[in-house]
């Protein structure tokens, strides 16, 4: 199961981020699509067909999205869910246009890519090599989130912008440091998609973005930014992979699994807003008092 969802889980911890900061991206699928069927052209083509390559790749053209993302919205002052609903369909346009309507086959990848999704020479035959990467990202977040200065100022923008300002937090480089690190781990998750299913289509990850806000906000992040731990992410995309591997199971149709989520979505959001509003009331009566 978690192989299955390891795109998701990790493209969680690079939504945390955004949401922590007060942000959103709705354009995450479709930079998926690009970066996965440019890397996965290049291989088509004959640029390269090693697996290390094609991945590097992947998250470079990742990377470049996110960064043009991170300058409009922190340089423009574009609101992220403008900027990013726009560019959800810039680069789903340019998937299609670049690989010209049409889809990279599994016959024209190469079998080392194709078969890294399903080995685990990472861990010399113990774990998954997908599942291995998923751990790999959480350790990496869970020490940048709990015991650096650049996790400690994300924390802070989203909690008050102003006294992050204030105290010198440069507001701005943040924010394009996050877009960007979300752009990569679109990259990363754009590479590995091609791996698993061993093909890339241009509507590939569409709507992917509606699991990983749900398994960030289940998991007790924010959407108004400043609360939200890589633990509480882990736990939410953990519940989002056990509900979506339990409803086809007991027969609930496709139609279906997307409302059900659609309101784990919903109750989830009230029950965020409704806790931030007790922990606000008790801060301010502790000050009363």
């Amino acid at each position: 199961m978690l192989k299955n969802y390891s795109v998701t889980m990790i493209l969680a911890l690079g939504m945390m981020c955004v949401l922590l900061i007060g942000g959103i991206d709705i354009s995450i699928g479709s930079t998926i699509a690009l970066s996965g069927m440019g890397s996965a052209l290049m291989m088509r083509d004959g640029v390269f067909s090693n697996t290390l390559l094609g991945f590097v790749m992947s998250i470079l053209i990742g990377l470049v999205c996110g960064l043009v993302i991170g300058l409009v919205i922190s340089k423009g002052k574009v609101l992220p869910i403008i900027a990013t609903l726009g560019f959800m369909n810039i680069y789903r346009g340019l998937t299609y246009l670049i690989a010209n309507s049409q889809w990279v086959a599994a016959y024209q990848v190469p079998e080392k890519f194709k078969a890294f999704a399903q080995s685990n020479y990472l861990t010399f035959g113990l774990v998954n090599n997908l599942v291995t990467i998923m751990i790999i990202c959480y350790i990496i977040f869970f020490i940048v989130m709990k015991w650096t200065r650049t996790g400690r100022k994300i924390y802070a923008i989203g909690s008050n912008p102003e006294a992050a300002e204030i105290s010198g937090i440069r507001i701005d480089n943040i924010k394009l440091l996050v877009y960007s690190l979300m752009g990569a781990i679109c990259g990363l998750a754009g590479a590995m998609w091609v791996s698993v299913y061993a093909s890339a289509q241009g509507d590939m990850a569409t709507g992917i973005e509606m699991d990983v806000i749900a398994a960030c906000v289940i998991g007790g992040v924010s959407l108004t930014g400043g609360r939200g731990s890589v633990v509480g992410v882990f736990l939410g995309s953990l519940t989002i992979a056990i509900i979506g591997k339990a409803l086809p199971l007991i027969g609930v149709s496709q139609f279906w699994q997307s409302a059900i989520k659609g309101v784990i979505i919903l109750v989830a959001v009230i029950l965020n807003v409704m806790a931030q509003r007790v922990m606000d009331k008790n801060n301010l009566k502790g000050r009363e008092m």
